[in-house]
C-alpha cells in the first residue's frame, strides 16, 4: 500500500490538529506529498512542519472550505505545487453540542454548511484535477454517531454525517465514469485534543464502552484513509469503513462483561 501512495499528491482538509493532522501524518509517513488546509494558519502552519521535520513533504493552505472561493484556490495550490491532485480527503467539520429544544435555525443551517456543503464544494472544485490523475480518490471522514448511532446533544451533528453518506452514494455513481473512486471513514471515539481537554475520567469512561478497551488514535483514522485511497482499494466505491474499536457492537454495557 505505501509504495501507490509514494509521491501521490493529497489534500487534507481541517489537518491543523486531530483527526485531520493524523490522516496527513500517515500520508506523509507513505511519501506521499500532502497540502495541509485548515481556517487557522498558526495551527495549520505547525502541523505542516511538523510532518517536515520528520521528513515528510508537506505544505500549509489557509482556507475557510464553506467559501467556494477559498475551495478553488486551495485545489489550485496543491496542483501547483504537486504538479495535480491524486486524493481528497474531505475531513473538515464541527461537531458543537445542542439538544433538540435549544437548536436554532442558525444552528442547524449553519452545521449543515459546514460539515455538508463543504463537502460538495471540495468534491466539485476538485473534479478537473482529479480526472487527470491515473488513480483518484476522494475520501470523506464521517462518523457512527448519525449514521449508526445517536447521542443526546448531537442530533444535528449525526444528521450532518449521514447527509455526507446520501452525498457519496450517489456521487460514487456519478464519478465512477472519470474512475474516481469515493469512500467514507466512520471513525468512533478517537482520541483528540477536544477528548483530552474533558479529562481522564471521561476518556476512561469512554474507554469502557469499546470491546477493545480504549479509544482510538488519530493516526487509526489515518490507515484507513491511506488504504481507501490505495491502489488496492481501486475497486472500492460507495462504501465506508467503521473504524471504532467494535463500540457499536455490544447490545448493551452487560455485553461486554457476560
Amino acid at each position: 500500500m505505501s509504495a501507490s501512495l509514494k509521491n501521490k499528491s493529497i489534500i487534507v482538509t481541517g489537518a491543523s490538529k486531530g483527526i485531520g493532522k493524523g490522516i496527513a501524518r500517515v500520508f506523509a509517513a507513505h511519501g506521499a506529498k500532502v497540502l495541509l488546509v485548515a481556517r487557522t494558519a498558526a495551527e495549520g502552519e505547525a502541523a505542516a512542519a511538523e510532518l517536515r521535520a520528520n521528513g515528510g513533504t508537506a505544505a500549509f493552505f489557509q482556507a475557510d472550505v464553506t467559501d467556494r472561493a477559498q475551495v478553488s484556490a486551495m485545489v489550485a495550490k496543491a496542483v501547483e505545487l504537486h504538479g495535480g491532485l491524486d486524493v481528497l480527503c474531505a475531513n473538515a467539520g464541527a461537531f458543537p453540542a445542542c439538544k433538540i429544544t435549544d437548536l436554532t435555525d442558525e444552528a442547524w443551517d449553519g452545521l449543515f454548511v459546514t460539515n455538508v456543503r463543504s463537502l460538495m464544494l471540495c468534491v466539485q472544485a476538485a473534479l478537473p484535477a482529479l480526472r487527470q490523475s491515473p488513480a483518484p480518490r476522494v475520501v470523506v471522514t464521517s462518523s457512527i454517531t448519525g449514521p449508526i448511532t445517536g447521542f443526546p446533544g448531537w442530533s444535528h451533528y449525526g444528521a450532518t454525517k449521514a447527509a455526507q453518506l446520501g452525498f457519496i452514494r450517489t456521487a460514487a455513481i456519478e464519478l465512477a465514469r472519470d474512475r474516481i473512486t469515493i469512500n467514507a471513514v466512520l471513525p468512533g471515539n478517537i482520541l483528540t485534543e477536544a477528548l483530552v481537554d474533558l479529562g481522564p475520567a471521561y476518556i476512561e469512561a469512554t474507554a469502557a464502552c469499546v470491546p477493545l478497551g480504549k479509544l482510538g488514535s488519530v493516526e487509526d483514522i489515518g490507515h484507513a484513509a491511506a488504504f481507501l485511497a490505495s491502489a488496492e482499494a481501486g475497486y472500492i466505491t460507495g462504501q465506508t469503513l467503521v473504524v471504532d474499536g467494535g463500540q457499536i457492537l455490544p447490545e448493551s454495557p452487560a455485553a461486554l462483561t457476560a
